[in-house]
């Protein structure tokens, strides 16, 4: 395929010369990441299951397939169809995510999922990227158009959010989704005194959560008092840790790792574990700076943005997506307290895969050159 030309005025060579490359290639980089941890993580587990050993690799080929032609099929898009794909996004996995209250797929005691022909689909992975978006929208109009309740609706609609969610229950969905839209709310001019009202409101619903939801105590107290809640309670996450000792500097080598064929989440939320044991804390190093690489220049490119619409948007979905990585990574080292948060790219799963893969098309799309000269 021949070089673009800057003078190449195509669809494609306009794209090339106004996306943001350092992030697509960025994000290349976690997408090739995640394949070698499903070749490395996946058949174990699936031995264990009694599958066939290439059914999570050949599922998340395609999954990580798809999710690169989404993040290019997206970042092609103007700031308005950015916009009108994250509303009705919003509202069909609302619905969606409401819908499982009643005929979602109960699993470990949540109801997160909707069965379809061939697989699950967990629709609130969704929301993340669409409400960003959308509240987006909706407190920089209310900004621009005083008569419009652009914030009291971000907030409503916040609110029917987080009852979907604290009934699955996921509290650790909910607690992203608020940080995001929180900081979406302290960017676009909350003041002192209601950011720290915001600040105690989170920390008391964090608290509640503690005291209601038995999943949550648990896990606090096994990450407060290790050893103290049975050898079952603190398995995953010791495993885990043991996998980083064993891995050292530069790892056992590839296949060589032993905690893929003990840990049942393995190839999910625990996959950190895997690459720190079998390719050693240099790898990890790299994995957690291209994640820093892509959450910094996104913030970084925000302080040369005038649109209040991209700025507010554009800062939810980094915000959202370094959050996932650090509450998925940090709990895999035991930092915080377990919770069943996937990987960006890099963990199994179909759902997370595709939410995360329109987020970050949605950042490149928002973040091209030519939108600061184009109308939103």
């Amino acid at each position: 395929m021949p070089a673009l030309s800057r003078a190449d005025n195509s669809l494609l060579g306009r794209w090339w010369w106004t996306v943001d490359r350092w992030t697509l290639g960025a994000t290349g980089v976690l997408i090739g990441f995640g394949y070698i941890m499903m070749l490395a993580a996946s058949p174990a587990v699936a031995e264990r299951i009694h599958v066939s050993r290439d059914m999570f690799i050949l599922k998340q080929v395609v999954f990580l397939a798809v999710a690169g032609l989404t993040v290019v099929g997206v970042s092609l898009l103007s700031p308005r169809d950015v916009r009108r794909i994250a509303l009705i996004g919003c509202v069909v996995a609302l619905a969606l995510t409401a819908m499982t209250l009643v005929a979602g797929v109960e699993i470990k005691g949540a109801r997160r999922w909707i069965a379809l022909p061939g697989l699950q689909i967990q629709p609130s992975e969704f929301l993340k990227p669409c409400f960003a978006i959308a509240a987006a929208w909706l407190i920089a109009e209310g900004k621009q158009v005083p008569r419009f309740p652009g914030a009291t609706i971000a907030i409503v609609v916040y609110a029917v959010i987080a009852f979907c969610l604290k009934s699955q229950p996921d509290i650790g969905m909910l607690g992203v989704i608020t940080v995001v839209f929180f900081a979406q709310l302290f960017l676009s001019g909350l003041n002192l005194f209601l950011a720290g009202l915001g600040v105690l409101g989170i920390g008391g619903a964090g608290f509640a959560a503690y005291v209601f939801f038995s999943h949550v105590q648990k896990r606090v107290q096994e990450f407060l008092h290790p050893g103290t809640a049975g050898a079952a309670a603190d398995y995953q996450p010791t495993k885990a840790l043991e996998a980083f000792g064993n891995g050292g500097l530069w790892g056992r080598g590839p296949g060589e790792g032993h905690v893929k064929d003990v840990l049942p989440d393995a190839h999910a939320d625990f996959v950190f574990a895997v690459a720190g044991e079998e390719f050693g804390m240099v790898l990890c190093l790299v994995i957690i700076g291209v994640f820093a690489f892509i959450v910094l220049r996104g913030l970084l490119q925000l302080l040369k943005e005038a649109d209040p619409f991209i700025v507010l948007a554009c800062a939810g979905l980094v915000v959202g997506f370094g959050l996932q990585a650090f509450v998925n990574m940090a709990s895999s080292l035991q930092l915080i307290p377990t919770k069943g948060m996937t990987l960006p790219f890099i963990s199994y799963g179909g759902s997370s895969v595709m939410a995360v893969a329109l987020g970050i098309g949605m950042l490149l799309a928002l973040t091209r050159r030519r939108h600061r000269l184009d109308a939103p």
